[in-house]
């Protein structure tokens, strides 16, 4: 029997029905972590329900009046301060102040990708530059562009600078990471063959990383359109963002948010189209 127990431990390994019993629980610290942060998370959002100051609120009321108002805001919406015309207008302003920000963010992130990519450069380099734009990224957009109005007052000026300094941020990190997938191998044979940096960069870097980069500034445009919108209300740039405001803080007409809400939806979609056709016509190109 002892001779035979091998052989049991072994079908056992190899029968997948009794394979199946076999469970091995690895516990890490990781896991620990994660599990204990949202144990604690749930907790205190219980506790924050029960401990909230409601000042004799009504909470059952408070939901049936924002679902009334969201039903008129999206099932009845107008325009009644502004035409048409205006709202279109101000959404191509909206768009110019995108365009401009993601074409400056886009030329200065190029060439800072380019000196942080490790396989490119100094790696000394390529951390100082990833930890100076991984700190500009912690800041959201509203705050850069804030910083910015001290000096240059708020409008377009101050939104477009704190826009383009938080999108070269975000496109450094995407293109460098972009420029790091190219095989060192193409590398080091264009350095063999006697290729300076600058050969390599436009030889190789720059066409077997376009669709990317293409697709990370595309992404970026559309962030840009909806910061945008943010900050025409926030930082008085301008632009449909600033329509909105009016009609919301000023007017006070629920059912004029909702026109301009599906007017700006209808140009995101418009613009998400646009962005993958382009994108599969670059493929087809390609190939």
């Amino acid at each position: 029997m002892e001779a035979n127990e091998p052989l049991t431990s072994a079908k056992q390994l190899l029968d997948p029905h009794l394979h199946k019993k076999i469970r091995i629980k690895t516990v890490t610290k990781s896991s620990v972590v994660i599990r204990s942060t949202l144990i604690i998370l749930a907790l205190l959002t219980v506790y924050a329900f029960f401990s909230f100051d409601y000042k004799q609120l009504d909470v059952g009321e408070a939901a049936l009046s924002t679902f009334a108002n969201l039903k008129a805001m999206f099932l009845e919406p107008h325009l009644e301060h502004f035409t048409f015309t205006h709202a279109l207008y101000q959404v191509f302003v909206t768009l110019g102040l995108a365009f401009l920000t993601t074409l400056f963010g886009a030329i200065i992130a190029l060439f800072l990708g380019l000196l942080a990519a490790e396989n490119l450069t100094n790696k000394r380099v390529s951390s100082v530059i990833k930890g100076f734009v991984a700190f500009i990224r912690a800041v959201p957009t509203v705050l850069w562009v804030l910083i910015f109005a001290v000096a240059a007052g708020l409008g377009s000026v101050a939104a477009v600078i704190g826009m383009t300094f938080h999108s070269v941020s975000y496109l450094v990190k995407a293109y460098s990471e972009s420029f790091e997938e190219l095989d060192n191998g193409v590398i080091e044979a264009l350095q063999a063959s006697g290729a300076n940096w600058w050969q390599i960069i436009f030889q190789a870097v720059i066409p077997s990383s376009l669709t990317y980069l293409i697709s990370w500034t595309f992404l970026r445009f559309e962030i840009n359109f909806a910061v945008a919108i943010a900050m025409g209300a926030a930082a008085g740039a301008g632009g449909i963002g600033f329509d909105m405001f009016m009609a919301s803080s000023f007017y006070l007409d629920i059912r004029e948010i909702g026109a301009i809400t599906f007017f700006v939806l209808a140009i995101a979609i418009l613009l998400e189209m646009a962005a993958i056709r382009f994108k599969k016509k670059l493929k087809v190109n390609g190939q």
